[in-house]
This record gives C-alpha cells, sequence and structure tokens, in this order.
C-alpha cells in the first residue's frame, strides 16, 4: 500500500499521478480508513486470517469481482468510468485484493488534507476498509486487472451515492463521517 496527494493532473485515470507527497497509515486511520496486509500464500493461510477479520467486524458475506477488459468486454470502459465517480456510500466499503492491482482515491477532510484526493495504491494482500460517509472513488491501474474480494456485513449491496446528486452532503453517514474527522478520532472503520 503507497498513500499520496493525487496530483490533479488531467488525463488518464489509471495512471499513477503521484506528487511524491506520502502520508503515513496514521493519517488515514484519523480519516477513518483501516488497512491491514495479509499476504497470499500458497498454503491459503490468508484465507483464515480473512475469516478471523470478518468475525472480529460482524463481516457476513462476501463475494468476489474481477475487472479487466477481457471480463467486463464492451461495457468495460463504461464500468471503471462508473467506479471513478466520486461518490459514498452508508456502509462500510471493505476489500481484500486477490490479485492484480489499483487505486481508491478518497477525499481529505477537515486538518487531514481538506478536499483533496488522497490517492491509496493496493494490490495483492493489501486490504482496505473505507468508512461510511467517505467521499472515495476506484480504478484500475495502467495492468487492467484487478481481483478483489468484498466484503459485507449483511446481504451484500452497493449502493453509491454521487456527489453530483442533490442531498448527497447531507445524508447521515456523511454528517457523523465528517463529525468523527473533526473531533480527530476517525470513525470506527
Amino acid at each position: 500500500m503507497k498513500a499520496y496527494i493525487y496530483d490533479d493532473i488531467p488525463g488518464d485515470q489509471r495512471l499513477p499521478h503521484d506528487t511524491g507527497k506520502y502520508l503515513s497509515e496514521e493519517i488515514l486511520a484519523k480519516l477513518g480508513v483501516t488497512y491491514k496486509f495479509i499476504p497470499i500464500d500458497e498454503q491459503e493461510q490468508w484465507k483464515n486470517s480473512i475469516d478471523v477479520f470478518a468475525n472480529e467486524r460482524g463481516y457476513k458475506n462476501r463475494d468476489q469481482i474481477t475487472v479487466t477488459p477481457a471480463g467486463l468486454g464492451e461495457s468495460y470502459e463504461t464500468k471503471i468510468k462508473s467506479f471513478f465517480d466520486e461518490h459514498l456510500h452508508e456502509d462500510e466499503e471493505i476489500r481484500y485484493i486477490l490479485a492484480g492491482s489499483g487505486y481508491f482515491d478518497i477525499r481529505g477532510a477537515g486538518e487531514f488534507h481538506d478536499e483533496q484526493w488522497i490517492r491509496i495504491g493496493l494490490e495483492a494482500g493489501d486490504l482496505i476498509v473505507l468508512p461510511p460517509g467517505i467521499y472515495h472513488r476506484f480504478t484500475v491501474d495502467s495492468n487492467d486487472t484487478i481481483t478483489a474480494m468484498r466484503l459485507f456485513q449483511d446481504e451484500p449491496k452497493w449502493t453509491p451515492y454521487s456527489r453530483q446528486q442533490d442531498g448527497t452532503d447531507n445524508l447521515g453517514s456523511r454528517s457523523l463521517y465528517l463529525e468523527s474527522v473533526t473531533k480527530g478520532s476517525g470513525v470506527a472503520a
């Protein structure tokens, strides 16, 4: 995992857009983001580690998604553009990267890089939990392939609320998120 300030230079979203201004896991934690590295191993011990993590946090369901041009066919470009629309969820977003690589961009908040994009590069073995109410977006990198396990507390759902939609800033999850960051506590992600 590598986190840094996104350069905001127009161009291919799949490129690094790396400013060289790196951020620590501690800053991500203050923004409510949980990060863990659970290496993928041939003996598949990672599965036990994921089970323990899921049980500790009450995640009851999971599925797997693979994003590749071959796998998504003609809908690939449309799909990665939709993932890159700035949005939030009212539930945590949990991803464990099984193969490939990509980027989650999160919006800084409060004293922690307010409104700047923070890019988080992820690859196999990286696990990230984004808190409810955080604005974010996702893209594959220039390798155009990622396979991720998605974990859910209840039935799998993925309801994005685009920042462009009226009322998104007023959702309860957004208010609670901003309050937690303002207090400097992060959120229970």
